[in-house]
């Protein structure tokens, strides 16, 4: 008999995610998003009910009024006027199994697992449909959109499945994307941020007026360059190799690195396209928690 998966998302990261919200940047103090009313709610739009405050909400949705006359915390919940559909966009490329000497266990792809199951984590419990595309040589796996915990246990299966191959398919292998995201969903894309192609459509769809959020995967021997001997790099969706003593490019390959990371974020940033860049030795949830954990959810 097979031994259970791991779980996506550890116990400790799964208590701070009640305190993060997936509100979209375009709908700040819009009305009339979606064609039917939402019953999730949270922060959003228009008041709802009260609840008693619990460990992890956040300060300002605290009613003090209502506590100096009760001597009680009580939160007030909103109930936002129309639902919101998220999708994962997840690049599931050869070039995400890359992983650091130090964790070989812990893939990029392991990373972007654990980061895509905390933001189902987040539409489930705010009543959102989500959905998932990953994308690899093999072109665009998709599970529909979808409601409730059925749905996220069909994620789950499709997301302890991926595995990292290939390189990024040609545009039109894609149209899934363009058939299924709708002009109002969330996109969330996670990947490293190398392939030309995905930055690409993440321009393309934020171009045709999607709200997407970029969250960018990478190692820490990418961020620090810790070789200091003769060592060999190999492209895992290429296969090209380059032969160097690390201590003598260090400077050169971080000078570098800095500059494609100001040049991304620059990119993103003009776009309208909320982006962050996390390590893989930081908390799983640390860019929800930078992105969506700012005043207004980021907007």
């Amino acid at each position: 008999m097979m031994a259970p998966a791991p779980p996506l998302i550890p116990a400790d990261v799964r208590s701070r995610l009640r305190a993060l919200r997936l509100l979209p940047q375009r709908a700040s103090g819009s009305r009339g998003i979606g064609m039917h009313a939402s019953r999730s709610r949270g922060v959003g739009l228009e008041f709802a009910q009260y609840r008693a405050y619990e460990p992890g909400d956040e300060l300002r949705q605290i009613d003090w009024k209502l506590y100096a006359r009760s001597d009680r915390f009580f939160v007030r919940e909103s109930e936002r006027e129309s639902p919101l559909t998220v999708w994962l966009v997840l690049d599931a490329t050869a070039s995400m199994q890359q992983a650091d000497q130090a964790r070989r266990e812990w893939t990029r792809l392991h990373a972007a697992k654990a980061l895509a199951g905390c933001v189902v984590e987040l539409a489930l419990q705010q009543g959102d449909a989500f959905g998932l595309m990953s994308i690899s040589g093999d072109g665009l796996q998709l599970v529909p959109a979808g409601n409730g915990l059925r749905q996220r246990d069909r994620l789950h299966l499709q997301l302890h499945g991926l595995r990292a191959q290939g390189q990024w398919p040609a545009r039109e292998r894609l149209a899934p994307v363009w058939e299924r995201i709708g002009a109002h969903d969330l996109v969330v894309m996670i990947g490293d941020g190398f392939d030309e192609a995905a930055v690409a459509l993440a321009e393309r769809l934020a171009n045709a007026g999607r709200d997407v959020v970029h969250l960018q995967l990478l190692t820490v021997e990418e961020r620090d360059f810790p070789f200091r001997d003769g060592h060999r790099f190999r492209d895992p969706e290429t296969g090209e190799e380059l032969l160097s003593d690390g201590a003598s490019v260090r400077a050169d390959y971080l000078a570098r690195f800095g500059d494609a990371r100001r040049t991304l974020d620059a990119r993103l940033q003009s776009a309208g396209i909320r982006h962050d860049t996390a390590f893989l030795d930081e908390p799983i949830d640390a860019p929800l928690q930078r992105v969506f954990g700012r005043r207004g959810g980021g907007a």
